[in-house]
């Protein structure tokens, strides 16, 4: 039997359901689902640390990185555990969600079940900005403001 949990993601214009699936600790994660109301185009899109909404999706603290690495995205090795790069909207303002992952897991000490994942109003550049832009993009990808966020939580199999 495989593990299930579900985030719920709910904000001022854009909410959406992700669904995140593994069937053993060996196994990658399997993240699907669909979020509406965004504008059309890449959204930065990750698993934040805390599964706290008390201040809206401000709570929910900084991308999930026990491993202490940089920001990058999710083909890459140097990258917090909850980069899981960008979400793309069509022209209807809505993004499916089809992410298979090694990092984000249901099992052990850095499981993902009572975190928080959240989908940003801004394009991921997945660690790679330059400039002026380099060192926060080190620390979030510049992927911009919380636009909707949901709280990581155990779901009965599928």
């Amino acid at each position: 039997m495989s593990n299930c949990a579900v985030a719920v993601l709910r904000g001022d214009d854009v909410c959406g359901t992700i669904w995140i699936k593994q069937q053993s600790k060996d196994k990658p994660a399997e993240i699907s689902g669909e979020i509406k109301g965004l504008t059309p185009g890449k959204h930065g899109f990750h698993i934040h640390v805390y599964g706290d909404s008390t201040n809206g999706c401000t709570s929910a603290g900084p991308h999930f990185n026990p491993s202490e690495k940089t920001h990058g995205g999710p083909c890459c090795d140097n990258r917090h555990y909850g980069d899981l790069g960008n979400v793309e909207a069509g022209s209807d303002g809505v993004a499916k969600v089809n992410i298979t992952d090694k990092l984000v897991t249901l099992y052990g000490e850095h499981s993902v079940i009572g975190r928080s994942m959240v989908v940003h109003a801004d394009e991921d550049d997945l660690g790679k900005g330059v400039g002026d832009k380099e060192e926060e993009s080190k620390k979030t990808g510049n992927a911009g403001a919380r636009k909707a966020c949901g709280v990581i939580a155990l779901a009965a199999p599928q």
